[in-house]
């Protein structure tokens, strides 16, 4: 008998552990496209805006659209370069970017099919990381070190040269569903998404609300622009979106306690002490000024980019976003996490949406 009891007992605790654990039911969740894995590379902005361009197709009811995030880190590489070298070494070179840039590359590049340039591979484990990166500016520095007059023309060669070696050479044209593209036409008429046709949302203190500034932070290579807005407004305006059946690129710091993919769901932990009872304890309330301390002192950073979906609500009616992250099917949501407000409120840097998910007041303000 004492096994059976003890058997019985064991699964009492686990019940009870598992009750313990917030049930969310959802309120709207928007169209997208399967759970993607970014692997080992730094390129979570490309995933995440890719990810949102694909939900804006489903949104416009095209088919279903698996995009190349390859060939915009490839195209991407190239324009960083470029203006390292313009600018002498003094500007950033990194694998890093933010929201807007995946819109750039489309703008500026075009776009092409996962199947038809899928790079080194994707959901696998994506190979174009540090070693990469590191390669590719040692050679630019290289350049400006040994050419301190005059840089030669055919310096892009070499750099291409590496970047074919880890990521395999774009396609110049390629056939896709029987007819023949360049990345340029493929976009026009399978991608028919703008960069003017989206804005950067943010709140913070050190700038005047109702303005627009370059995000002050070291991935934003591009100097993107954001507007600044009360926190009340940009919480309204992200939630006005998702109800809208809009989705959202987000920028934001998840190298903290708080963030549990593994168990699901994100909540801001201010003292270690929460961690003990994680599953129950009562936030505490996120501020503007706490959200602007922790920015101007660096902990709060953007160190990762996802996508949210939609919007839920716990037992208690307490809202979460739902996300999307690319770090493959990981957890209970098989790759999706419920954040809260108030981790929401905490760690977010920035977000990117559609402008026509905005209200018409503004949508007037920001202009069209």
């Amino acid at each position: 008998m004492k096994p059976i009891i003890a058997l019985l007992a064991a699964s009492f605790v686990a019940v009870n552990i598992f009750a313990q654990e917030p049930q969310f039911t959802t309120v709207k969740n928007n169209a997208a496209t399967p759970v993607k894995n970014q692997g080992q590379s730094g390129t979570c902005w490309c995933f995440s805006s890719t990810a949102l361009t694909e939900s804006e197709l489903l949104f416009k009811k095209q088919p279903e659209t698996d995009l190349s995030e390859v060939f915009t880190v490839y195209n991407l590489y190239l324009d960083k370069a470029e203006k390292y070298i313009r600018r002498r070494g003094t500007t950033r070179f990194t694998e890093g970017g933010l929201e807007q840039d995946m819109l750039y590359s489309t703008d500026t590049y075009g776009a092409v099919p996962q199947s038809v340039y899928p790079g080194v591979g994707r959901d696998t484990v994506l190979k174009h990381d540090y070693a990469m990166e590191g390669k590719l500016k040692i050679y630019l520095d290289k350049v400006l070190q040994d050419n301190p007059n005059a840089v030669p023309m055919d310096w892009k060669a070499g750099f291409k040269a590496i970047l074919d070696g880890f990521l395999g050479a774009p396609p110049a044209t390629f056939t896709f569903n029987g007819k023949t593209y360049t990345p340029k036409s493929y976009a026009s008429e399978n991608v028919p998404v703008k960069s003017t046709g989206y804005i950067g949302l943010t709140s913070f203190q050190h700038h005047p609300y109702y303005t627009t500034f370059a995000m002050e932070v070291p991935d934003n290579y591009n100097s993107n622009m954001y507007y600044n807005l009360p926190l009340d407004e940009l919480m309204r305006d992200i939630k006005t979106a998702i109800m809208k059946g809009y989705t959202i690129a987000w920028d934001a710091d998840v190298s903290n306690k708080g963030f549990q993919q593994m168990k699901g769901y994100a909540k801001w932990v201010s003292d270690d002490t929460e961690l003990k009872d994680y599953a129950t304890f009562t936030e505490k309330n996120a501020t503007p000024e706490i959200r602007q301390q922790l920015f101007d002192t660096q902990v709060t950073q953007d160190d990762h980019l996802m996508q949210i979906t939609g919007l839920a609500k716990d037992s208690k009616g307490n809202e979460y976003f739902i996300v999307k992250n690319s770090w493959g099917e990981v957890g209970p949501y098989k790759g999706y996490i419920y954040v809260s407000m108030n981790y929401f409120v905490i760690n977010t840097i920035s977000v990117l949406l559609n402008k026509d998910a905005l209200e018409p007041a503004m949508l007037a303000r920001v202009g069209k």
